[in-house]
């Protein structure tokens, strides 16, 4: 018998039984790169660190009223960050989202007073033009095959000037006049703008709804034929008509879900001051959309998630409130937001080629 033949079987041989040596690279590099792959990771960490860098250079971020305050502004930006950021992993961004606050809010209070009415009657009323608002932006979009910044864009500048104008015609000011001695108002305050006691410290009423209206949203998105809906027109809207997904009315219902945010939102303001500055709003939507994308949402559409600007929006409320609690000069703020998107933005990039790379 030859050599060849002799070596033959041994090709054949099963290796010998036991565990085997790997250098676990494989498994440690798969786990990394799904926990990078989440949208939400490294804002987590980003406002992780936010939070420990204030809590020592301001003490007084130590304090439960203080955290209280923190959180009750990041929660009138994060309630309206959720809605555009689905509207952002949906591919479009809404630009007129700041005055549809004011705008929600101006129509509730001069309704009511100038009718005298009960002021669910104009709460209502807000409700529906706000609906309307949303579906206006987002039929435009659909029918026209504009870029959603140029037809908010257009909304904008109508809704603010509105907003000054009518109120001006109506009440003869640039603000309305105080609601809170009419009907109904202690009960709308009581849902819009209250607090509540936890441990002697006061907590507003809108840190809750900023956490069921994200656990809603981050249900929406995973678990519902909608939610994939969201990521597929955000891809690829083509190759998500191609399979049947409802790509026009989609995007409407989430312009439209903006104008529900934009209600919420306005209420709020409202029922806290008990008058509307006619004014205000503009700017505000590009902190809405910066605590998205700060929050792991892409411009481009088809990516991001409901935690991430839970983040983003904790972020601006810690930085907002923490260079006040530190003593610095508040006009370092916009500096601040400034730094933080682009260093999100660069973070977000990185994350997403690590994730990928093969």
């Amino acid at each position: 018998m030859s050599m060849a033949q002799q070596a033959e079987p041994a090709v054949g041989t099963p290796p010998a039984p036991g565990p085997q040596r790997t250098d676990g690279r494989t498994s440690q590099r798969s786990l990394v790169l799904r926990l990078l792959a989440r949208p939400e990771v490294g804002v987590f960490l980003g406002a992780l660190a936010v939070l420990v860098f204030f809590l020592i250079a301001a003490p007084t971020v130590r304090q439960g009223s203080s955290m209280a305050t923190v959180l009750y502004q990041s929660s009138t930006i994060g309630i309206m960050a959720l809605p555009v950021a689905l509207l952002m992993i949906g591919g479009e961004f809404d630009l007129s989202s700041g005055v549809s606050v004011i705008t929600s809010a101006l129509t509730a209070s001069m309704l009511s007073y100038q009718l005298t009415v009960n002021v669910w009657t104009g709460i209502v009323v807000a409700l529906i033009l706000s609906l309307a608002i949303g579906a206006f932006n987002g039929w435009m979009v659909v029918r026209t095959g504009l870029p959603s910044f140029l037809v908010t864009l257009g909304t904008f500048l109508i809704l603010q000037g509105a907003n000054l104008a009518i109120t001006k015609l109506v009440t003869g000011n640039v603000a309305t006049d105080d609601i809170s001695d009419m009907d109904g108002f202690e009960q709308a305050r009581a849902i819009f703008a209250s607090s509540f006691d936890v441990g002697g410290v006061q907590v507003k009423i809108t840190v809750v709804w900023w956490l069921v209206f994200a656990a809603i949203a981050t249900w929406v998105l995973w678990r519902t034929k909608y939610g994939n809906w969201i990521f597929a027109v955000g891809g690829n809207k083509d190759s998500a008509r191609a399979v049947g997904v409802p790509v026009n009315f989609t995007k409407i219902t989430l312009f439209m879900t903006v104008g529900f945010g934009a209600w919420f939102v306005g209420m709020h303001n409202l029922f806290s001051f008990n008058t509307v500055q006619s004014g205000e709003g503009v700017g505000q939507e590009l902190i809405y959309i910066a605590a998205a994308v700060i929050g792991g949402c892409l411009l481009t559409g088809g990516y991001g998630s409901a935690i991430g600007p839970v983040f983003g929006a904790f972020m601006f409320g810690m930085v907002n409130q923490g260079i006040v609690y530190a003593g610095w000069n508040p006009d370092w703020f916009k500096a601040f937001l400034g730094v933080m998107l682009l260093g999100a933005t660069l973070v977000n990039l990185w994350v997403r080629r690590t994730a990928t790379r093969r």
